[in-house]
């Protein structure tokens, strides 16, 4: 992207939040409690992004699977030096893309659980995250509360936002994350097993960006509640997110921490 594009992404960013035109998120159920520590993991070494290289195309992993690891993973090692930034895949592309390019140029890796229907309306956004060197997941298909949903319905969000993620990559992805809670029920995690995924992904640390309290804030609200080995919940398709990453990212930086994976985080 170039420096005229990226101004005018931005400029598009902070149009959409002044409008609050802006795509609706998660409304999690919080909850105090943590969950076991997981050992520790050396983190990526930044993306290369010279002008000149070639279209990289790697392959999409496959659900993550880490023995040791609870059914249900809130957050990493919590003495090393590694985060985990994962964002809720849907709305504005142009936001979306506006994200990937920060996170690239700030040599940070994230892990994006998409939304099926999302999926269906921009499917190279699928591609564009895995060339970006970034993780995918599953959000389900439609982002019902999930928690809710008989165990037929529960189970045919999982599998057909699964479906759309092997069409479009060759795997399901490498996380589930429930929709509209911080935790899944027993029923949920049996479900998703049942999918293929070996792990549910929860988070520690909620930034609270979907009810779009403007960047400042955002940052605030991740840096004063990260620490190491935690995995933060953020939502692609809004604008004040796309401002907060690079001092988020900045900040990170400052305390000897760096923006990984969630796979890079745990295993």
């Amino acid at each position: 992207m170039t420096s005229l594009d990226r101004r005018s992404v931005l400029r598009v960013a902070a149009s959409a939040a002044a409008a609050g035109a802006l795509a609706s998120g998660c409304d999690p159920k919080r909850s105090a409690d943590s969950a076991p520590s997981v050992r520790a993991a050396d983190g990526p070494s930044p993306r290369a992004t010279g002008r000149s290289a070639p279209a990289r195309h790697p392959a999409a992993r496959p659900p993550t699977r880490a023995p040791g690891l609870p059914a249900e993973i809130e957050h990493g090692p919590r003495d090393g030096h590694a985060v985990a930034l994962t964002f809720h895949g849907r709305g504005d592309p142009k936001l979306a893309e506006a994200l990937l390019g920060e996170a690239e140029r700030a040599g940070a890796r994230i892990t994006v659980l998409a939304v099926g229907d999302w999926l269906d309306a921009q499917p190279a956004m699928a591609r564009r995250i895995l060339d970006g060197g970034h993780e995918l997941g599953n959000h389900t298909m439609h982002h019902r509360n999930i928690c809710a949903l008989p165990a037929d319905a529960a189970y045919a969000e999982i599998s057909q936002c699964a479906d759309r993620l092997r069409k479009l990559t060759g795997s399901i992805g490498s996380w589930f994350r429930p929709s509209q809670t911080q935790r899944a029920t027993g029923q949920v995690i049996r479900l998703a097993r049942r999918a293929g995924y070996p792990h549910v992904l929860s988070y520690d640390v909620d930034s609270l960006d979907a009810n779009d309290p403007g960047a400042p804030a955002v940052q605030r609200t991740v840096l004063d509640g990260i620490r190491p080995g935690s995995v933060v919940s953020l939502h692609l398709g809004h604008a004040g997110t796309v401002a907060a990453l690079p001092p988020i990212l900045d900040g990170l930086r400052r305390r000897g921490l760096r923006a990984v994976t969630t796979t890079e985080l745990v295993t």
